[in-house]
């Protein structure tokens, strides 16, 4: 037990015996971690970047068109700043409430958000198979608000409190199931039994529900769409120019025949002639415009909105926008409508098939008509028209309508990446595939030419 007196004592090698340690420290951590089904360094062992993990070096990377979304954003957040400040005296008139219609507006806000989420997430090919029920449904919307009868600004197009206006609705109902429609007939488009009568009539049947109401606007709206996409279909020049034919006779009965109309064409055929003999509605336009100037006055700070432009926080928001924002903001305004097309003719064009790329294109061509009517009528380039500006304009029906078609184009955008991953997967899987193949056919053909020698 003790050494005894006078005994030769062995010095053993410090640093010998701190490297015994050191290695059976590490044998024991290593058979922990075999246990554990798992490989981890030797202690001071050091992981070589190349080595590490490739969740480390992963980058994020968006499963959808990440600018488009983008683009929506900054309309969406730009638009309540508007609103906020083209209502407040508006709402104060009409509600007592300076907040009430920038309080409406962020409630239908977050209701589109809920709808954009759940078309985003739903595949647009159920949305294909549930357009006959849906088509079916607006037109029995369309049908109550004549029953209703609720009159509000001259007009009986609302169901509820001048909030929920089916005609909004129609438009987006009518290109999903144009895009259905037009996708399952795309062979028979050229005879007109089959291909314009019966789209004549399916445009026939909203447009005369929404003419009742009357809404000129969005029955012109849903005849542009119509045309345009029965031309994206693939439809000949001679059958859309018949098409455009009928649509401007019925555009002149409906002018020759009901007041408004009419009103609206001798006025914009005035303001033409001599910009000061124009409708009351485009001089104030206009002069909100010259009290912009480049820069604009300021956020806020516009006069025409309290001095008499009409419904600032609807259809003259882009006066109040080119007031306070000047040219500078209004053009830019235009430019993001600019991109938002070009983005969705972008994911049209990479669309997983037909039926999808028609759905983009009308969804995409029907947001910027509506851009394009308002604001072009606010400087009396085209006839008025009471088209809301999407995501800027104050009202919920086409708020969340927009919303809704964002969210479809999203999603189409989502399969198509999806999808075009799934083959590039497919191909990796084929070229390794043959690499395997290759090796093992190579070398058995060695082997036995070897063997015959």
């Amino acid at each position: 037990m003790f050494r005894s007196l006078g005994e030769r004592t062995e010095v053993r090698n410090t640093a010998s015996v701190r490297a015994n340690a050191r290695a059976r420290r590490n044998r024991s951590y290593e058979s922990i971690a075999s246990s554990m089904g798992a490989h981890y360094p030797r202690v001071g062992e050091t992981i070589h970047p190349a080595e590490k993990p490739a969740a480390r070096n992963r980058a994020i990377h968006f499963r959808f068109d990440t600018p488009l979304l983008l683009i929506v954003f900054t309309l969406i957040v730009f638009g309540l700043v508007m609103v906020y400040s083209a209502s407040y005296d508006y709402s104060f008139e009409y509600y007592d409430d300076p907040n009430q219609i920038f309080v409406r507006q962020l409630i239908w806000l977050v209701l589109g958000a809920i709808v954009m989420l759940t078309l985003f997430f739903l595949d647009y090919h159920i949305l294909g198979k549930l357009a006959v029920p849906v088509m079916i449904g607006t037109v029995v919307l369309l049908v109550v608000v004549l029953f209703i009868n609720e009159v509000f600004n001259g007009a009986s197009r609302t169901i509820y409190n001048g909030s929920i206006q089916p005609s909004e609705l129609a438009k987006l109902v009518l290109v999903l199931y144009l895009s259905v429609w037009l996708n399952a007939r795309r062979d028979q488009l050229g005879n007109i039994g089959f291909g314009l009568i019966p789209l004549a009539a399916i445009i026939g049947v909203l447009g005369g529900l929404i003419v009742i109401q009357p809404d000129l606007s969005a029955v012109v709206t849903i005849l542009a769409l119509g045309g345009i996409m029965f031309f994206l279909a693939g439809g000949e020049l001679r059958q859309i120019g018949l098409l455009l034919f009928v649509a401007v006779l019925i555009a002149w009965v409906v002018v020759q025949f009901h007041p408004t109309g009419s009103q609206r064409i001798s006025d914009y055929v005035d303001g033409l002639k001599d910009p000061t003999q124009g409708s009351y509605h485009v001089q104030r336009s206009m002069e909100a415009f010259v009290n912009g100037g480049w820069f604009g006055v300021g956020i806020g700070r516009a006069t025409t909105k309290v001095t008499g432009l009409p419904v600032p926080p609807t259809d003259s928001i882009f006066a109040v926008v080119g007031e306070e924002t000047g040219v500078v903001g209004a053009t830019g305004l235009v430019a993001l409508y600019g991109l938002l097309l070009w983005r969705g003719f972008s994911i049209a064009r990479k669309a997983p098939d037909e039926m999808g790329a028609l759905l983009v294109a009308g969804l995409t061509v029907w947001l910027c008509f509506e851009a394009f009517v308002n604001m072009s009528v606010l400087v009396s380039l085209v006839p008025f028209a009471g088209n809301a500006l999407p995501f800027i304009s104050a009202g919920g029906s086409n708020l969340v309508a927009s919303m809704a078609a964002v969210g479809i184009i999203l999603n189409v955008s989502r399969l198509s990446v999806r999808q075009n991953d799934e083959k590039g997967k497919l191909f990796d899987a084929v070229v390794d595939l043959r690499r395997w193949d290759r090796r093992r056919s190579v070398s058995g053909a060695r082997r036995s030419s070897s063997a015959r020698k």
